[in-house]
């Protein structure tokens, strides 16, 4: 048998077919076909039963987005399900909604412990680091050590004396991490949350508000990062920007230094901090 068509009709008949009443409160009793009935989706999404009946029917023309939503929360969809309802039903995805990050997967911290000689973060789109791996702590700044609240990119770059010396092109990189955190915050659809955090910035930074109020934007692509290190003195990283996929939310930034000594001195500093670690451990 051909399978029906991918509209937005067959996928809502299907997502509500899947759904089982009594999770919902609903009755299972007297009930010919499975799933919920549309007047009972209608009600979970607060729409007219008969333009929920007309969406599943190909009729009525496109619905708003926030009807969308609306349905979308009324059968239990997931993120990407979600985004396949609008694609469907408007031809392009939803508008961003920003989600405070909790944490990342324990698949995707082991895949940044896996690169010992590659300093690697994961960050949100407000540009706080969650995430990041040994040679990210001996090569840039160890994150362990600082509250959550001063994890971010933007109050390193700005208010962190040592790491500020550390930026063989300050202006430069001043310049391109604004631009690039204005296109990643409006993305990611939070420019409300950032609002604090600009504030503060620009009453701290005089730098910060300057370049803050040029309203230049840029993407983060790749690039090269250039150190003055305490230990590695200077140090030459090409770095690349990964979106981590199913999460809109985070950015992957992976820094592979340039010359091959330069990998074999990382590695040392992070087998050392490693055997201190685990001789405290031991000690403990």
């Amino acid at each position: 048998m051909t399978k029906a068509p991918d509209t937005l009709a067959s996928y809502l008949r299907d997502r509500r077919l899947r759904l089982d009443p009594a999770a919902f409160g609903f009755s299972g009793s007297r009930r010919r076909t499975p799933g919920l009935r549309r007047e009972e989706v209608a009600q979970r999404a607060n729409i007219s039963p008969t333009w929920y009946t007309w969406l599943e029917q190909g009729r009525g023309g496109a619905p708003s987005a926030d009807v969308l939503n609306r349905i979308a929360t009324g059968l239990m969809l997931t993120e990407p399900e979600r985004q396949h309802l609008f694609m469907l039903g408007l031809g392009h995805p939803p508008e961003a909604r920003y989600r405070p990050v909790e944490g990342i997967s324990p698949r995707l911290q082991r895949l940044l412990d896996a690169m010992e000689t590659t300093p690697a973060i994961v960050r949100t789109a407000t540009w706080d680091v969650v995430a990041w791996n040994c040679a990210a702590c001996v090569v840039m700044t160890d994150y362990a050590t600082l509250p959550p609240s001063e994890r971010n990119i933007l109050k390193l770059v700005f208010c962190n004396p040592r790491v500020r010396a550390a930026q063989q092109d300050f202006d430069g990189i001043a310049r391109f991490v604004v631009a690039a955190f204005r296109a990643d915050a409006a993305r990611a659809g939070a420019s409300v949350e950032i609002t604090d955090l600009v504030s503060d910035l620009c009453a701290i930074s005089p730098d910060f508000a300057r370049l803050w109020n040029d309203n230049d934007v840029s993407l983060y692509g790749e690039g090269t990062k250039r150190l003055n290190h305490a230990v590695l003195g200077a140090i030459e990283l090409e770095y690349s920007g990964f979106s981590v996929d199913g999460r809109p939310d985070l950015g992957l930034v992976v820094y592979n230094p340039v010359r091959h000594e330069d990998a074999e001195r990382i590695r040392a500093l992070v087998r050392e901090r490693q055997r201190v670690a685990l001789e405290q451990a031991a000690a403990s």
